[in-house]
């Protein structure tokens, strides 16, 4: 399988301030992991949407997958109650 680009919004270094410290770091190898596969068996398809979730304890991962550029990006990092907002 090919290795993906993974692109991260700049809104998502924000999101990433208000998350604890403790979560950042398994937040952060996740999207890292996207590369390889970005359609792990955890993650799922968003609904009327062309987005995927992928959890990480309590906070959420949001991102799209362009295939035909090889491209993931991620657009959302948030606590589970406010992430799909």
């Amino acid at each position: 399988m090919a290795q993906y680009r993974v692109i991260v919004k700049e809104s998502v270094s924000k999101d990433l301030k208000k998350i604890p410290k403790k979560d950042v770091s398994r937040i952060l190898s996740a999207i890292r992991t996207l590369a390889e596969d970005p359609r792990p068996p955890q993650s799922k398809k968003l609904s009327g949407q062309d987005r995927y979730r992928l959890r990480q304890g309590n906070c959420r991962i949001l991102y799209s997958i362009e295939d035909d550029r090889l491209i993931v990006c991620v657009v959302k990092v948030g606590d589970r109650r406010d992430v799909y907002r």
